[in-house]
C-alpha cells in the first residue's frame, strides 16, 4: 500500500499532512508507505491513494492520476482526515 500526499510545492503542507497520516495509520494498524510530492510530480507517481486539499484533489482528478483521491477541506482536521482515509483504505481492502 502506498499513500502519496500532494501539495503545490511538495514542501510544508504535504510534509505536515504526511506526519498526521502516519499517526493515523498507526492508530488504524495499517501498514503503508507514505511519501509527499509536489503537484507537478504527482502524475508520474504510482500510488494507491493520493491525499491533498480540495483544490489539489481537483487538479489530481484533472491529471487522471491512477489511484484513489482523498480530498481534505482542512489539512489540520485530523478527524476528517482519518474518516476519509479510512473510507479509501476500506475500498482498497487494506482494512
Amino acid at each position: 500500500m502506498k499513500i502519496t500526499v500532494v501539495c503545490g510545492n511538495g514542501l510544508g503542507t504535504s510534509l505536515m499532512m504526511e506526519m498526521s497520516i502516519k499517526n493515523i495509520l498507526k492508530d488504524l494498524q495499517v501498514n503503508a508507505d507514505v511519501d509527499h510530492v509536489d503537484l507537478g510530480s504527482a502524475k508520474g507517481t504510482v500510488s494507491d491513494i493520493f491525499v491533498g486539499t480540495t483544490d489539489i484533489a481537483e487538479q489530481l482528478v484533472a491529471q487522471q492520476v491512477g489511484g484513489e483521491i482523498v480530498a481534505l477541506e482542512n489539512m489540520i482536521d485530523k478527524v476528517a482526515m482519518k474518516e476519509r482515509l479510512s473510507v479509501a483504505l476500506q475500498k482498497l481492502g487494506a482494512m
